[in-house]
Parts: structure tokens; C-alpha cells; sequence
């Protein structure tokens, strides 16, 4: 299960990050990993993983339809997906953000779409 979105190290921070947020920590990291759609426009770029709960991640979801949120997923859900070509979504590889979710989260608001 979503061994090909997620290498280890990027499972382990972000149960880190989830584990901190479930603490109570006011947490805004940096995504940890870049999901896509190759054959269609969504992006995740997410942050944490529940803890109590390792299929549900958090992060900034955009489907491609102009709506950019903040918001939690199913990894399970996103691994199943399949575009209009039938392509799986990926992980991007090259994917090496600086900014905080907030910052990126703010301007995808105000451009209709995740462009990191």
C-alpha cells in the first residue's frame, strides 16, 4: 500500500509531522512530497500523516479545477486514481520545496492552482 507514492523516509516525516501536529504543536512545515497526476492537472503536496490513522495524509490538494485547499486525503484513494489517459498518479522525484505549506497554500489561493 502506497509503497510506490511514498519512499520510507518520506513516510517516516511525515508521521513525524503528524505525530507533532496530533501533540498540539502549531506546526507549518515544509511539504514533504509531491504527488501529480501526469495525464491531468491535480497536485498534493503534503505535509503529515495521521498517526492513529496511516492511510489519511494532510496537505494542500488541488484537482485541477481551480479550487486549491488545505485538507486531508486518503492515500489509498490517490494511489487507486487514474487519469483520463489511465496513468497512476506519481511522486515527484525532483521535488525540492522550500517554503511553508502556508506560503504555498496562500499563493495556489490566489493563482486558481498549485505551482510548485
Amino acid at each position: 500500500m502506497t509503497q510506490s507514492l511514498l519512499t520510507q523516509t518520506n513516510r517516516q516525516k511525515l508521521l513525524s509531522n503528524g505525530a507533532r501536529s496530533a501533540a498540539g504543536e502549531d506546526i507549518d512545515p515544509v511539504p514533504v512530497v509531491k504527488l501529480f497526476t501526469p495525464d491531468a492537472n491535480a497536485t498534493w503536496l503534503l505535509t503529515e500523516i495521521d498517526p492513529d490513522d496511516p492511510d489519511i495524509a494532510f496537505g494542500l490538494c488541488d484537482l485541477g479545477l481551480g479550487y486549491p485547499e488545505l485538507g486531508s486525503v486518503s492515500l489509498r484513494e490517490i494511489e487507486r486514481l487514474r487519469g483520463p489517459l489511465g496513468l497512476p498518479v506519481e511522486r515527484d522525484q525532483h521535488y525540492g520545496e522550500t517554503r511553508r505549506l502556508s506560503e504555498i497554500a496562500k499563493m495556489a489561493r490566489r493563482a486558481g492552482r498549485v505551482s510548485a
